[in-house]
C-alpha cells in the first residue's frame, strides 16, 4: 500500500483529466466514477487515501500515478479542500467543503453539498 493508487484508467487514450477521491470513502470514490463515466475516455480515477505515504513515494510512482501529462485534474473532498491543491496544480479544480458538514444517509449529504458526478464532469469540461 503506497498511500494512492489508480483506480480506473483507460490504458489506449490520452489521459486528459484525473480525479482522486478521498481516502476510502465509498460515495466520493462512486461520485468520481459516475463522473469518469460521463466522461468518456482519457479518465482515470485516482485514490489517494493517505496523502503522506503517497508523498513518501518516489517520483517514479508519483508520476506514475499522477502523470505530469494530466493537467485537467479534479479532486473530490468532503472534508478540508486546501491539501489537494498541490495534486490539483493551479489550473486544477477541487469540489468539497471546508466547513462542518451535514448529518444524513451519504448520498444525500454529497448531493446538498454540491459534491456530485455533474458537479465534477463541469468542473472538468470547465478547465
Amino acid at each position: 500500500w503506497r498511500g494512492g493508487r489508480a483506480y480506473t484508467d483507460e490504458e489506449h487514450q490520452e489521459l486528459l483529466q484525473s480525479l482522486p477521491p478521498p481516502s476510502c470513502e465509498s460515495r466520493p470514490l462512486t461520485v468520481a466514477l459516475e463522473a469518469a463515466g460521463e466522461l468518456g475516455a482519457g479518465v482515470r480515477v485516482v485514490s489517494m487515501p493517505c496523502m503522506e505515504r503517497f508523498d513518501r513515494q518516489g517520483e517514479d510512482y508519483q508520476t506514475l500515478i499522477l502523470p505530469p501529462s494530466c493537467s485537467r485534474r479534479v479532486a473530490i473532498e468532503a472534508g478540508v479542500t486546501g491539501l489537494w491543491w498541490k495534486y490539483v496544480g493551479t489550473n486544477g479544480r477541487v469540489i468539497g467543503i471546508d466547513r462542518f458538514g451535514l448529518s444524513a444517509p451519504g448520498g444525500t449529504v454529497m448531493s446538498e453539498l454540491g459534491i456530485t458526478a455533474g458537479a465534477v464532469v463541469g468542473a472538468v469540461r470547465d478547465i
